[in-house]
């Protein structure tokens, strides 16, 4: 990263012939570079660096939404042999972007020197139908990595986000319980409850990958103790272990860890980690009772299981 910036900053300071003040630098940077660790510039404007080229991602996290794959990313970006792709890139499974062929995928992806992996994260990938097929068809040797989460927490908190969406832009929203019981009955077509049948979606991504090409990431233990999980990521891309102990700290305010790296510390968008709404105890129940069969499918599929309700 120190590289990457000094780099721009020779380049800017040459084209514009005097030295940039260090508050006109910041912008200048942000805005024609867009090397920040926030990652919310386009790649087209980056400046490339000597000996770099974009890279197809040889590893892509595949899901599930609101399952922590944000963190996840952040997470694994400390690491100084992975390069992350700025936005989610919905590739695979929107067919407006498919169709753009993969020349257009791999100019959304960061440059990236020969001993860096490139990892790009959309999670509507795990629940697409199409998506298992076409990215086998770009590389049947991918690595995928998967962070899933307790299924009913995964609801409210989809639910969560909706929400304030929602109040955001001035629009009527509904009590989660109203939404999630129609007449009387579990509502097991609303979309939430949809995305976290994790038995049905594994399915289909068994039928074009062996199980040892995914690597599932317990999503509740990553926000209490991100380091155990980041070094069984590391493991699985068989890279050196480079993320520290020292690299998180735990922010009261928020209530989860945040990251500290490049002599910087950030925490997650305020987005992410808002307060979910009290539920309904009977409501919380019939929840755990639909899941508890798929998730007894989905510990038997993947040969692993998880703390959840």
């Amino acid at each position: 990263m120190a590289f990457l910036l000094v780099s721009a900053y020779l380049l800017l300071t040459h084209a514009q012939g005097a030295p940039v003040e260090n508050g006109a630098l910041l912008e200048t940077l942000k805005s024609q570079v867009g090397l920040f660790s926030n990652k919310s510039e386009h790649y087209s404007a980056q400046v490339r660096p000597p000996g770099t080229s974009r890279q197809i991602p040889q590893t892509i996290i595949i899901g599930v939404r609101k399952g922590g794959t944000r963190a996840l990313l952040e997470m694994l970006d400390i690491h100084p042999n992975i390069v992350v792709a700025a936005t989610e890139v919905h590739f695979f499974d929107w067919d407006e972007n498919y169709v753009k062929g993969i020349d257009w995928y791999r100019s959304l992806m960061p440059f990236s020197y020969g001993n860096q992996i490139t990892i790009e994260k959309t999670p509507g990938y795990f629940t697409s139908p199409q998506a298992p097929e076409r990215i086998h068809d770009m590389n049947s040797s991918i690595k995928l990595l998967l962070i899933l989460r307790d299924p009913t927490e995964r609801v409210i908190s989809d639910y969560t986000q909706v929400y304030y969406n929602r109040v955001e832009s001035h629009k009527p929203v509904q009590l989660f319980e109203d939404i999630v019981i129609k007449n009387g009955a579990l509502n097991t077509k609303y979309k939430a409850i949809q995305r976290s049948l994790y038995d049905v979606h594994m399915e289909k991504w068994l039928k074009h990958f062996s199980l040892d090409q995914i690597h599932i990431v317990d999503g509740n233990t990553l926000i209490k103790d991100p380091l155990p999980e980041l070094q069984k990521v590391e493991r699985f891309l068989n890279l050196p272990s480079r993320i520290m102990s020292s690299n998180f700290y735990f922010n009261q305010t928020k209530g989860f860890y945040c990251i500290r790296s490049d002599g910087r510390e950030r925490c997650l968008h305020e987005s992410k980690g808002r307060p979910h709404p009290l539920v309904n105890n009977t409501v919380l129940e019939q929840l755990y009772s639909y899941f508890r069969e798929h998730n007894a499918k989905f510990y038997r599929m993947v040969n692993h299981s998880f703390d959840w309700h």
